[in-house]
């Protein structure tokens, strides 16, 4: 998805897609190479092929996506099902979801 700052860069914020509706949108949240230790609002995933300089990631919790898929322009990678696990635990922590 397109970064907010909308300064024409033409760069794309990375996010981690947590599930699909019955209508066919995808539910997504925000991915960040920036820090945030100890921030119950970001759930840390480590480094993965989705970030080409191999810098640790985080995922945020606040605030879910809804995107189209024809939105999407790439895919980068699977998360692996621990980390991924990981982001759903803490999404049904904060939305109460099942």
């Amino acid at each position: 998805m397109p970064f907010e700052e909308n300064d024409g860069r033409g760069k794309d914020r990375p996010v981690l897609v947590v599930a699909r509706e019955a209508a066919g949108t995808l539910l997504a949240v925000q991915l960040s190479s920036k820090r945030h230790d100890g921030d119950r609002e970001w759930v840390p995933i480590g480094s993965g092929p989705w970030d080409r300089s191999g810098r640790d990631s985080w995922v945020a919790v606040d605030r879910v996506l809804r995107l189209h898929e024809s939105g999407m322009r790439r895919e980068a990678c699977a998360l692996d099902r621990m980390r991924f696990n990981l982001v759903v635990h803490r999404l049904r922590e904060r939305y109460g979801w099942r």
